[in-house]
């Protein structure tokens, strides 16, 4: 039995679709491809595949509504390949399920890297200890305890579920929403400044350059991600 991971394309623009089949051809990838949102429905539920590259602006059906079908019985990653640029939809795709986004053009290497990523999240997990480690930032998550090169690092208490739960979906684009939603129960547009000052000071406290961050990245206007690779 095969474990080469599949990959279901959603695309209607007949180039990339083909663009899209070669890379992951030349890169050891299976793939199965629809250029309708229903076909591409149909494929998930017999294909079984590992992951989903997903385009919004199909014919038939909207990608987000897609998107809303998939996460009613599946978590398995979707990454949105998408031409619409406006923040609001990217955001909207994200809180519906979506796990990234990548915005036409793009570069090919910078999709296979999310690729691997979320693969790798969505792979079984052996057992470990509860300890994170990643280029001198480690947390103990039993003990609350984060440290970097060492040196016990002081996090508030939001702060510290900040952090845990930008660690917990690493590789992932976590929206201002749901992270609001994670940490305080509820969605708050306003809070979208504190939430940028919380994430200033992790980085202020975890980054050895706060200008060219290791492990936080913001996406600008949607959210931010945990680099783990």
């Amino acid at each position: 039995m095969s474990t080469t991971p599949t990959i279901l394309i959603i695309e209607d623009d007949r180039n990339i679709l083909n663009f899209l089949s070669i890379s992951l051809k030349t890169n050891d990838y299976q793939y199965i491809t629809a250029d309708r949102a229903v076909d591409g429905l149909a494929l998930f539920n017999s294909g079984k595949p590992d992951l989903i590259l997903l385009d919004l602006g199909l014919p038939d059906i909207d990608g987000i509504r897609v998107i809303e079908q998939i996460r009613k019985t599946s978590d398995i990653p979707i990454i949105v390949v998408s031409a619409r640029e406006m923040e609001r939809e990217k955001v909207e795709a994200l809180d519906k399920g979506a796990d990234d986004y990548l915005t036409k053009p793009f570069l090919i290497g910078e999709l296979l890297a999310r690729i691997r990523v979320a693969l790798r999240k969505r792979a079984p997990k052996t057992p470990q200890n509860n300890v994170f480690a990643l280029d001198g930032l480690t947390v103990d998550f039993e003990r609350h305890k984060v440290t970097v090169d060492g040196k016990d690092v002081h996090l508030t208490p939001i702060e510290y579920k900040l952090l845990t739960l930008l660690i917990d979906n690493a590789g992932k684009v976590l929206t201002h929403s749901f992270i609001n939603k994670a940490i305080r129960g509820y969605n708050n547009t306003e809070d979208s400044q504190s939430l940028r000052v919380f994430m200033a000071n992790i980085r202020r406290k975890i980054e050895k350059d706060t200008s060219k961050p290791r492990y936080i990245l913001t996406e600008i206007g949607v959210g931010y991600r945990f680099v783990d690779e």
